[in-house]
């Protein structure tokens, strides 16, 4: 519910509570001045549940045991402490309905507001209902159902000033007060204390309707000047104190003299009532009295509340009082807010972080100490997507750096910064270097600085010579002589990519992947992107679906969700390319999972790629024209490559090779090295069907150099299957012979069916009919099977030019093609065991809301329980057998 402050969001907040019969009401509530403290709301609401923690997976009960600050730890990701929150919910409700009711909601503190967020999108078959009050749209609740409350009608606004009006009105002056109150009940109920009997009787009425809010606050400005002294500082106590806790107001009154609330509470003008909370009458009297309040009495009121505050329970919140009572530069209490941004960094994350570390750095005197406590705060802020705040706090640093590593640090953190902030060729020759400048101090950090340099550069806007500066840099990086890590192995190979060539990478390639079950997880988490990036140049596709499974198993143990997408999409490729399609398609329901919570903008490699092998034209141009123009205009340019590769697959699965020529041109002219190769096969084929002899040949001669120093069947199958394309007379039945053979030994069936379709092809043309009918008939059934119905249909026709008739197979399984892309994906990790909640941890699902759509499964399938899945769907049928 969204509206101007008075407007009556809290009273109809208090409605929906006093009437949720049946239900249990959890509440919280935004405060300015607790902004800065992460997950307070989110605290507020969890805290009666807290104790069902415990029925929670171990990842998500601990999730929450920390950013509760119940244990110690690594700050767990936000995606994670949302899943564990909406588990919690979910759990709580199968004792009834949860009602959550949430006021103030432009003033909840980030994180609880992201976690919120992402529940509240996630909600669907839980007894659990979520409202909000806000008097803006929050951006992390942007897109969640709302509604406007715009006040009363003209007749119920004049009803109700006349309640609260004690002369008699002017008829044209009671007009001008309810049209320019437009139905504000606040406004209206302030109105007679804002205004005297005189002004009431006359012709002036309120300021235009804009200044509402304001005219309201300096309404009860008013009245709390004309309070006694001791009433007004106990109500600043009770603002500079947002959990509204009565004990804790009690004993800061009494270290400051105030009498008891009960003893003033007559002469507070019901601006404040005591019961199980403190609460002001509207949240416009807290800002107007701490607003107005003098620094001298706000640094005596915030220091006695540090003082009442329990410091072992309750730290951090002291330390932001202390801070706030702080009116000179104070090592004591900027040291205390340092270690506080240690551990709010690990229940909330780097915004909770610096917003402490910000506090340090001004309270702090020394030279040292403030570039220090910049360079930190300069990171958390970053981090926490504040560019331009970081680049002040490192220009602070800069200035006061006394050390050459902090100069460095300093660097290093603008080169992030500008490459962050998208500014083409900067960022990857700056973080270089950066990476050059931290070779005396940290060595690792020195190398994953190189290889962002590196990545950045391959997969953004940035010319050939930057690349190649860079690659030159990282060649010349001592390779230590006795067991180099796999670390230093990847980027030497990184380098000799683009300073050699494939074949003095792919030893230093090999040894690295070697060498990555000796490194920790918490090594392969910095790193590990790398790793399965230059697998791809192996050409063996075990190693390809093996090493994104290994990073997807180690990030979703740490909890680490910001990177699933980026690894579910690096596996979802490769088994795509296998041709258990249904396996891929389960694998991108999770990367889009992933990628709703995560917010992280990344291509849909795994649907592109599914897309194009599928061949439905209808469905595949518009996510590949989408992915596109999105990719170009993030500039990300591994999107334009997968993409473009998609459409040559599709294309010369239609058989229609001058489009599908032109877009394998495109995505050699887009892609990275990574991928580059694997558009070559498409290139290959469109150009010899449409006779340009020069392109197939010189783009075959790339592919050699790409797979000749590969001796595995993949390159060498993929690689004389092309040769046997672009040759004349007795040479191409061989080496189709010999590419079936050689392939027939991977799991890349695809390529294999499109080896026998090539074989047959060339077979007809030679008037083979015979032979050429059996590999086109093998072609035909095993596309059929996979689901590649372009390629199918490819098949089928040239049967048909054989003189053999052949039917149109319909469709994918009937069981399969009962269920959604995402039912299919929860039946299909049900049938292979998985509890309900190890499935909606893999999808950001509720358990509730995975068994509602387990139901939703069984009767579409016409079963009534788990141990039937295997039946309907067997285990051959969606080609996880292998």
């Amino acid at each position: 519910m969204r509206g101007a402050p008075g407007i009556g969001k809290s009273a109809l907040l208090e409605y929906a509570e006093r009437t949720a019969t049946g239900l249990r009401v959890l509440r919280a509530s935004g405060v300015e001045s607790e902004m800065a403290l992460p997950y307070a709301a989110l605290h507020q609401l969890c805290m009666p549940l807290l104790e069902r923690r415990r029925n929670l997976p171990d990842l998500q009960c601990e999730a929450l045991e920390t950013v509760f600050g119940l244990r110690s730890g690594p700050a767990p990701e936000r995606f994670l402490v949302g899943l564990s929150v909406l588990s919690l919910l979910s759990d709580a409700s199968e004792d009834g309905p949860q009602l959550c009711v949430v006021d103030d909601a432009h003033w909840l503190d980030r994180e609880s507001a992201q976690i919120l967020g992402i529940v509240a999108r996630r909600l669907l078959a839980e007894s659990v209902a979520l409202f909000f009050g806000s008097r803006e749209r929050p951006a992390d609740l942007i897109g969640l159902p709302e509604l406007e409350i715009t006040g009363l009608r003209d007749a119920d606004a004049a009803t109700l000033l006349d309640s609260v009006t004690s002369v008699r009105l002017d008829p044209r002056v009671r007009e001008r007060f309810v049209a320019e109150a437009r139905g504000n009940p606040l406004a209206l109920l302030e109105l007679p204390r804002v205004l005297t009997v005189t002004q009431m009787a006359g012709e002036f009425g309120l300021p235009h309707a804009d200044g509402l809010p304001d005219r309201i606050e300096q309404g009860f400005q008013a009245r709390i000047d004309g309070l006694p002294e001791q009433a007004r500082l106990l109500l600043l106590v009770a603002a500079a104190e947002p959990t509204g806790d009565p004990m804790l107001v009690r004993r800061c009154a009494e270290r400051l003299g105030i009498a008891s609330p009960s003893d003033l509470a007559g002469e507070m003008d019901g601006l404040l009532t005591f019961g199980v909370r403190v609460v002001f009458r509207h949240p416009l009297v807290r800002s107007a009295v701490y607003g107005s309040a003098n620094r001298r009495d706000l640094r005596t009121v915030h220091l006695a509340l540090a003082e009442a505050v329990d410091g072992v329970a309750d730290p951090d919140r002291r330390a932001w009082h202390l801070a706030a009572a702080a009116f000179a530069p104070d090592e004591s209490v900027a040291a205390e807010l340092e270690r506080s941004a240690g551990r709010v960094r690990a229940r909330g994350g780097p915004a909770a972080a610096a917003a402490f570390l910000q506090r340090s750095v001004a309270l702090t005197s020394d030279g040292s100490l403030r570039a220090e406590r910049a360079l930190l705060a300069a990171d958390a802020t970053f981090l926490a997507g504040g560019l331009e705040v970081a680049r002040d706090l490192i220009d602070v640093a800069e200035r006061h750096a006394r050390e050459e590593f902090q100069r460095v640090r300093a660097h290093l953190l603008r080169s992030h910064i500008v490459f962050a902030s998208g500014l083409d060729d900067k960022g990857p020759l700056m973080l270089l270097s950066a990476a050059r400048r931290l070779e005396p101090f940290d060595r690792d950090l020195a190398r994953r600085t190189y290889l962002l340099a590196w990545g950045s550069a391959a997969y953004g806007a940035t010319n050939r010579d930057s690349m190649l500066r860079i690659s030159r840099a990282m060649r010349e990086l001592p390779l230590p002589e006795n067991a180099p890590s796999a670390l230093d192995l990847i980027v030497r190979a990184f380098a000799l990519l683009i300073t050699d060539d494939r074949a003095a990478a792919l030893p230093y390639l090999r040894r690295a992947l070697a060498a990555l079950p000796a490194h920790p997880p918490e090594d392969l988490m910095k790193w590990g992107w790398a790793a399965f990036g230059l697998t791809a140049f192996l050409w063996e596709d075990a190693i390809m679906t093996e090493t994104p499974a290994r990073m997807i198993e180690i990030v979703r143990a740490a909890g680490v969700m910001s990177d699933l997408p980026i690894y579910l999409h690096a596996l979802g490729v490769p088994v795509t390319m296998t041709g258990d399609f249904a396996a891929a398609a389960s694998i991108a329901v999770q990367a889009d999972s992933a990628t709703a919570v995560t917010g992280m903008p990344i291509a849909q490699h795994t649907r592109l790629l599914l897309a194009g092998m599928r061949g439905r034209e209808e469905e595949a141009v518009p996510l590949i024209t989408t992915t596109i123009e999105e990719s170009v205009a993030s500039g990300q340019l591994n999107g334009v490559s997968s993409a473009q590769w998609a459409a040559s697959i599709l294309y010369n699965g239609l058989a229609r090779y001058e489009p599908a020529l032109s877009a394998a041109r495109a995505t050699l002219q887009s892609a990275n090295a990574l991928t580059s190769q694997w558009a070559l096969p498409e290139l290959i084929e469109a150009a010899a069907r449409t006779g340009d002899h020069a392109s197939a040949h010189g783009a075959l001669s790339d592919l050699a150099e790409a797979a000749e120093p590969c001796d595995t069947d993949w390159a060498q199958g993929i690689l004389t299957r092309c040769q046997a394309l672009t040759s004349d007379g007795g040479d191409a039945d061989g080496l189709y012979r010999q590419a079936i053979d050689r392939l027939g030994r991977t799991t890349l069936r695809p390529e294999l069916a499109r080896a026998h379709l090539l074989y047959g092809e060339w077979l007809r043309r030679d008037r083979q009919r015979t032979e050429a009918r059996t590999h086109l008939r093998t072609a035909h059934e095993m596309f059929s099977s996979i689901g590649m119905e372009a390629f199918a249909e490819r098949a089928r026709r040239e049967l048909l030019a054989t003189g053999e008739t052949v039917r149109k197979r319909k469709g994918p399984v009937p069981a399969a093609a009962e269920l959604t892309a995402q039912e299919l994906q929860i039946a299909l990790l049900a049938r292979d065991g998985l509890s309900n909640p190890e499935v909606g941890s893999r999808l950001f699902l509720s358990p509730r809301t995975v068994e509602w759509h387990l139901r939703k499964i069984f009767t579409k399938l016409e079963i009534s329980s788990r141990r039937q899945l295997s039946q309907v769907l067997p285990r051959d049928e969606d080609g996880t057998s292998g």
